[in-house]
């Protein structure tokens, strides 16, 4: 299991006050980012083993984070909902 670290202060705040249509979708993506965070797909295609990975939840969400491989631990970068 990875543990979620401090997230970006604009992550902070994106986390903070999701539409409430997005919480459940959110909180179940944190969860399985901590089990497998390999399972989201890289944000550069270009880097397909790069750490800096996204994952899209719910209907119109999308999570970018970092995997710290050694540390085992996840920093979120951005969270969004459209």
């Amino acid at each position: 299991m990875y543990v979620i670290g401090e997230p970006d202060p604009t992550a902070q705040a994106q986390i903070a006050a999701p539409p409430q249509e997005a919480l459940h979708h959110l909180a179940g993506v944190l969860e399985l980012i901590e089990l497998a965070p390999w399972a989201g797909g890289p944000q550069n295609p270009g880097k397909p083993g790069g750490n800096m990975r996204i994952m899209p939840f719910g209907e119109r969400g999308l999570i970018t984070y970092v995997v710290l491989e050694p540390q085992r631990e996840i920093y979120i970068v951005r969270v969004q909902w459209i």
